[in-house]
């Protein structure tokens, strides 16, 4: 009797396993969902809502991680999944919302950039996987992370269309200073894709979040520091998001370029000791 016991909590405790890894899946699946409504969306000139959808998968995209770590039930299927959804939201989803916003009128050009966004996510995502089945710990990510470039995008879409009279009501939620450079990035969107092609298949490190424990005990400056974040992306959230997403995708370089300076100095300065 005891046996047979022992063996129905066994199977219990499978089926409950099997139970949890449903639900980081779910999340991912919500990830696909919402880059194929976004991609809908932009289909029909909806581009405030494809981009929103874009908040959501996004969302999504953070929440499968880490419920998938807090209940330990990471898989290779999972990573899998994952990565296909990220291609979908963050690499087709903005390269067609872009390309029917901005890049239509570049003829064969602007479709070259956009088929450029998407294999550079692929490549990024397909070089992920092989990184994360090495067994190497990292405690950063290798390129820009697909979802931070597609959230330079999605939230350059959702600041430039406040310019529109249609949206004349939301102004009093923007940041004059920065609405007032917006078409100035309009123009510049061409470049701005090409550059985060390039980062996202570069070997530039970028801060990763996804080991970020928010349990410990953190320094009240920064638990203000957070709050501030908050207050200004409900009473801003448009413009916040664009200057967030911007300052991440810069910060590689911005990190990066003195170090290899620094690193090009120190040579140099050894060659000339040793001679």
């Amino acid at each position: 009797m005891k046996k047979a016991r022992i063996r129905k909590v066994e199977i219990k405790k499978v089926e409950l396993k099997k139970g949890i890894y449903i639900i980081p899946s779910l999340f991912t699946c919500g990830n696909m969902s919402f880059g194929m409504l976004s991609i809908v969306g932009s289909s029909k000139g909806n581009f405030i809502q494809a981009a929103w959808f874009l908040v959501g998968a996004l969302a999504c995209d953070i929440l499968d991680g880490r419920i998938a770590r807090m209940t330990k039930t990471t898989s290779d299927f999972g990573m899998q999944l994952d990565s296909l959804s990220d291609l979908v939201s963050f690499g087709m989803a903005p390269a067609i919302m872009i390309y029917m916003l901005v890049l239509n009128t570049m003829g064969k050009i602007g479709v070259a950039i956009a088929v450029l966004f998407v294999l550079c996510c692929a490549l990024r995502l397909a070089r992920f996987n092989v990184l994360a089945q090495s067994g190497e710990v990292h405690k950063h990510f290798v390129g820009l992370p697909t979802p931070a470039s597609a959230g330079v995008i999605l939230s350059f879409v959702l600041s430039y269309e406040l310019l529109g009279p249609e949206n004349y009501a939301l102004n009093f939620r923007s940041i004059p200073a920065l609405m007032e450079r917006m078409p100035t990035f309009f123009k510049a969107m061409p470049i701005v894709m090409v550059s985060l092609s390039f980062l996202m298949v570069s070997n530039i490190p970028y801060p990763s979040f996804k080991r970020m424990n928010l349990s410990r005990v953190r320094t009240i400056q920064l638990f203000a520091l957070v709050i501030v974040l908050v207050l200004l992306v409900l009473v801003y959230p448009q413009n916040i998001f664009f200057v967030i997403f911007s300052v991440y995708a810069a910060s590689g370089l911005l990190f990066y370029v003195p170090r290899i300076l620094w690193r090009r100095r120190r040579r140099v300065k050894q060659n000339r000791e040793e001679q």
